[in-house]
């Protein structure tokens, strides 16, 4: 795929399939940790709870979707790219849409996420603390940037 042909816009319910794909390749990839119980409900929960409800915007190259950062407010609730696009400056161009829009913001990331955390540290984001996250039973890093 040409990345010069990359675009931001806004979800649509009609992105669902696309977005669905997306999120359950990179986050097989992001979080072997999680059991297979845990992300059969988090995938339940993109079509009935999380999408619906946030603020989305997807990433296309050449007219497909290959990643997309949901928002809550400042924070981001999600930001899955597909594995093959990794290292080539989209899931930064996502984070820049973000800041654009919300101001310096807000993650939480596993600390056993070997992908995501360190994205976040290189963007410039800072540890705020660590904290269970029941459902998983794994660690949860939130981060911020400064001044957020």
């Amino acid at each position: 795929m040409n990345d010069t042909s990359r675009t931001i816009r806004p979800y649509r319910a009609e992105d669902i399939e696309p977005v669905i794909d997306v999120w359950q390749r990179a986050n097989a990839l992001a979080h072997p940790f999680l059991s297979e119980d845990f992300v059969a409900g988090v995938h339940r929960a993109m079509r009935d709870i999380y999408l619906p409800n946030a603020e989305t915007y997807l990433l296309e190259v050449g007219g497909t979707v290959v990643g997309f950062i949901a928002l809550i407010g400042n924070e981001i609730g999600g930001l899955f790219l597909d594995p093959a696009m990794h290292g080539r400056g989209h899931g930064r161009a996502l984070v820049d849409h973000a800041v654009a829009l919300k101001g310096p913001l807000t993650v939480e990331v596993f600390r056993d996420n070997e992908l995501g955390r360190p994205f976040y540290e290189r963007y410039g984001f800072e540890f705020v603390g660590d904290e269970l996250h029941e459902p998983s039973g794994h660690v949860s890093r939130k981060m911020a940037m400064p001044g957020a």
